[in-house]
């Protein structure tokens, strides 16, 4: 039996990559509900792996290139890319995120009103990322779930984890050294007015938006990056901000209601590559960062890996001894 501390998008994707090759699998979560677990309930669920280049390393490019087919198996999956704009006067700031990035295309001002009509005469030039995807992180945790369950993982809400585990994937909980929080803070939106098909990041002079589409008129916007491990609420600087860029992309977006707001604190190392630490009998897969569900598919795939090759040299070592 493998035991799993966590049942985030990390842990229920190490448990599913676990089942799958047929090992039997426990998960505990101290949470009672996957809302409990506010890193994976407010992500952004973009998958992103050109975009993200434009900051993180490139091992995180390299981990994310199966993610969207991984996702596919098991959510619905939004294939329509991502559109990357910034204010006129802030030109030379989308010069600069092509230089950073791959994988686009310049976008004209006919080609950013075709792929998105509520921008037309907003932005002259866009870069868009046709292969990029996004997902709602609410629904995919809870289609994971269901797989993993399918399989036969055992998933323990309300349980607290035993003292030790095989696997852990609770985040900035686990303590592990060199692992830092970094605070993000959402709003969900809700409008009639305005439609956007895609995610679309803004290239705000403050503060970068990024805007995810959800069903029935909802949207995603966020998200601060905040070295700092408080839990509170969002900050009324940091929701003037958002509103404040999501207002700057389409002043339509100012009729729009606020339905939700939260945080999550996200475990980083400091280079913000996630990577698996052995700490005694312990496996942890940490320090995902923003990258949550563009990256647990690797890790947990390595993990699975990892794993059982290590089973398999055990074997051999008990049948030599036999």
């Amino acid at each position: 039996m493998i035991t799993i501390a966590g049942a985030g998008v990390a842990g229920l994707a190490c448990a599913l990559e676990l089942a799958r090759r047929g090992a039997p699998v426990t998960v505990y979560e101290i949470g009672k509900a996957p809302s409990d677990n506010r890193c994976s309930w407010f992500a952004g669920g973009m998958l992103a792996p050109w975009c993200e280049a434009e900051t993180a390393d490139a091992e995180v490019s390299r981990l994310a290139a199966g993610a969207i087919d991984w996702w596919e198996k098991i959510t619905p999956v939004a294939r329509r890319g991502t559109m990357v704009v910034a204010p006129p006067r802030d030109r030379a700031e989308l010069t600069r995120f092509a230089r950073c990035t791959e994988q686009h295309k310049l976008l004209d001002r006919t080609g950013v009103a075709a792929l998105e009509p509520a921008l037309t005469g907003r932005f002259s030039q866009a870069l868009f990322f046709e292969d990029e995807a996004h997902l709602d992180p609410r629904r995919a945790l809870a289609d994971l779930a269901m797989a993993v369950q399918t399989l036969g993982v055992d998933i323990r809400y309300g349980t607290p984890a035993p003292e030790s585990v095989d696997v852990d994937c609770r985040g900035i909980a686990a303590a592990l050294p060199g692992l830092r929080p970094v605070r993000g803070e959402m709003a969900m939106i809700k409008t009639t007015d305005v439609h956007f098909t895609r995610t679309i990041r803004f290239l705000h002079p403050r503060i970068p938006l990024y805007l995810v589409p959800r069903e029935q008129g909802i949207y995603m916007i966020g998200a601060t990056m905040v070295e700092s491990n408080a839990s509170r609420p969002i900050t009324l600087r940091s929701m003037l901000e958002l509103l404040s860029a999501a207002f700057a992309l389409h002043p339509g977006l100012g009729e729009a209601s606020v339905i939700e707001t939260g945080i999550g604190l996200r475990p980083a190392f400091a280079d913000n590559v996630p990577r698996l630490t052995r700490v005694g009998d312990t496996v942890h897969v940490n320090g995902l960062y923003r990258h949550g569900f563009l990256l647990a598919p690797a890790l947990a795939g390595q993990l699975a890996t990892q794993f059982f090759q290590e089973n398999k040299h055990e074997d051999r070592s008990e049948r030599c001894h036999a």
